[in-house]
């Protein structure tokens, strides 16, 4: 454990979806989330179309979520997937469009397949069952709706772990302030910082207007990293950054942003950046390598220059 973690001990946690009267919230919340689909703007992109008559826009998926795949993952953050791993649901679609996009598979081509909620439903419940920590939503932003939808029913029939919402950070408030009571757990990216390397490399030039938004809306929903006796965190916020070669500057800007929004946000500073997708044509020369040792290191120099210091 990191020193000075001990005052983010909780003796016990309950998910915040199992406060007195909270799930009989959770079908209105619900309904006003597939409402914004018949024009949509479930997130920034703001695309307009009619999802629930098929239409799509960005995310290329209309009324029905698509899952690739769901399973105890234990290959995410430690302090997620304890002794049983993560329960994670990996969505097809994304409302970004990264370059360098490491699951171009699922997120960039219509992968999965069609779900109804009552069927994401009992996936959840079957990863609970399987002893999984949690319920983590991999790339949730634009299905939303679909997966409140999906909680109301797996509540209903009994889930009793965290949820967790694992987002790139391009959400709309709107959207955010109906997982408030909600998601126990936030894992936002925050990719790059600068309007130019967002509309170069996520294709989003708003991208990091809309996350410092997004994870400021975060924090002051469940606040900073807590854990549980056993290791395992059961509220608030983690932070992931990719560190893209060359473009430590970015890097130090997110550093200083969020430890002025929180010294304590806990980070994943993360090295596992390499080429793929459509880097490598000449256009992206600057990024078609691996991060250095010495880039690595740079990284959480600059990070603990910001005054952040809870890193994985």
């Amino acid at each position: 454990m990191i020193p000075g973690e001990q005052r983010f001990l909780v003796s016990s946690s309950v998910p915040a979806y199992l406060a007195p009267g909270r799930a009989d919230e959770l079908g209105a919340r619900a309904r006003a989330a597939v409402a914004a689909l018949g024009a949509c703007h479930v997130c920034p992109r703001n695309c307009g179309v009619d999802r629930l008559a098929g239409e799509t826009g960005t995310c290329q998926i209309a009324r029905d979520a698509r899952v690739s795949s769901a399973f105890p993952h234990c290959g995410e953050e430690r302090c997620l997937v304890g002794t049983h791993g993560s329960g994670t649901l990996f969505f097809g679609g994304c409302n970004l469009r990264c370059v360098f996009c490491q699951n171009a598979d699922i997120s960039q081509s219509v992968a999965g397949r069609e779900y109804a909620p009552k069927a994401i439903a009992e996936m959840m419940l079957a990863l609970q069952e399987a002893g999984c920590h949690n319920i983590n939503f991999v790339t949730p932003t634009h299905v939303l709706p679909q997966v409140l939808e999906a909680l109301a029913v797996a509540v209903d029939r009994g889930l009793r772990v965290p949820i967790i919402y694992n987002t790139s950070a391009y959400d709309s408030l709107e959207s955010l302030r109906l997982l408030d009571g909600v998601v126990d757990l936030y894992m936002p990216d925050f990719k790059l910082w600068s309007e130019a390397a967002c509309a170069e490399y996520l294709t989003a030039g708003d991208y990091a207007a809309r996350a410092r938004d997004a994870i400021a809306e975060m924090h002051r929903q469940v606040g900073p990293l807590r854990f549980t006796a056993d290791g395992v965190a059961c509220r608030g916020v983690l932070v992931r950054h990719l560190v893209i070669p060359g473009l430590l500057d970015e890097s130090a800007a997110i550093f200083r942003w969020l430890a002025e929004l929180s010294r304590d946000t806990y980070m994943n500073i993360m090295g596992q950046y390499h080429p793929c997708h459509r880097v490598g044509r000449t256009h992206y020369a600057k990024i078609d390598r691996r991060p250095t040792a010495a880039e690595m290191g740079a990284a959480y120099r600059l990070a603990r220059e910001a005054g952040l210091w809870r890193f994985e």
